[in-house]
């Protein structure tokens, strides 16, 4: 058995819904958004592990959280073998090397101020890594392996195309050569082609580099290409997990064939059996008794609106939450 670089195990986190003058001057109670519920997931050396669900489900709050961006309320993850969520102050400060981000819009991520070449090499000055020549020959290398030319560095982000930027921000998150990298939706603000081309660069990069990915996207399609395995959210849990083409070909959730029957076809007017959900997502404050997709549900039952299926092994590699498991062709 090889130990896995991270494993969670679980997360809660919930937001503090904010209240208007109104809610305070009567006192109304907080009310509070529940993002993730318990949630965990590993992910081995050199691989990839996919995140897919629909806006809101939590994917990309777990990211931070695996990032140290946001702190959860309970739970624990562990990182080669440590408490990532124990460190803290210098410590914390220099672990962070080891596990980066790619923010999903490049222009809102890169400081519209400094200098690309300065924001590359940010992370080696903050780390002690690198000064002077050989920081400037680190920022030139990079901008090499992400595909953009070394005479970019004197630019600023406004001078750049979406795609270059982009390229840009995984060329910061890969400067202090971590081992982990958090991709959140790190094509969809771009365009179709250029989406692409992103993706096959943070392929390149991972067999030449061995990197490990967590990686965020709503679609099955791109997540497919990407992931060694997925793990399916709704609402902030995970009701599937496995290997990622098991997962897009034969999904055993309800809504993990809804999501794979939704990703774009290659042939436009090629047939499809596309599943269209009776409703649309429930309140996350509020979720519907039992299992809380059975209001959308094709196969729903009366046990489904009694009782939540809890996420249980059903074959070797493979997890779902639910009592009927494969009936949705």
């Amino acid at each position: 058995m090889i130990a896995p670089l991270l494993s969670a195990e679980g997360l809660e986190k919930r937001f503090s819904i904010h209240r208007g003058v109104f809610d305070v001057a009567f006192g109304s109670s907080e009310q509070y958004l529940p993002a993730l519920r318990g949630v965990g997931f590993r992910i081995l050396p050199g691989e990839t592990l996919g995140l897919v669900g629909e806006s809101g489900s939590g994917k990309t709050t777990a990211g931070r959280v695996v990032a140290r961006l946001l702190e959860p309320d309970a739970g624990r993850v562990e990182f080669d073998g440590t408490d990532w969520l124990a460190l803290r102050g210098a410590e914390l400060r220099r672990r962070r090397r080891d596990v980066q981000i790619v923010f999903q819009d490049p222009q809102s991520s890169l400081n519209p101020r400094m200098r690309v070449g300065d924001q590359v090499g940010e992370p080696l000055r903050v780390q002690g890594l690198a000064r002077g020549q050989a920081l400037r020959a680190r920022v030139a290398e990079l901008l090499g392996e992400v595909g953009l030319p070394p005479a970019l560095a004197s630019r600023f982000p406004s001078e750049l195309s979406g795609g270059q930027r982009q390229r840009v921000a995984i060329a910061r998150a890969l400067a202090t050569r971590p081992r982990l990298v958090v991709c959140d939706e790190p094509g969809s603000a771009l365009d179709v082609s250029i989406a692409a081309q992103i993706v096959n660069l943070l392929l390149d990069l991972r067999e030449r580099s061995g990197l490990s990915y967590l990686f965020i996207s709503h679609d099955a399609a791109v997540v497919a290409r990407v992931a060694d395995r997925i793990a399916v959210f709704y609402l902030g849990r995970v009701v599937e997990e496995g290997p990622s083409r098991e997962i897009t070909s034969r999904p055993l959730h309800p809504y993990t064939a809804a999501l794979v029957s939704a990703a774009p076809h290659p042939e436009p007017f090629a047939a499809r059996d596309r599943i269209a959900l009776s409703a649309g997502p429930p309140d996350a404050r509020n979720p519907p008794s039992g299992c809380p997709f059975h209001p959308r549900c094709p196969i729903a039952r009366e046990r489904c609106g009694q009782e939540r299926p809890e996420l249980r092994e059903v074959s070797s590699g493979r997890t779902v939450a639910c009592f009927y498991p494969g009936e949705l062709p």
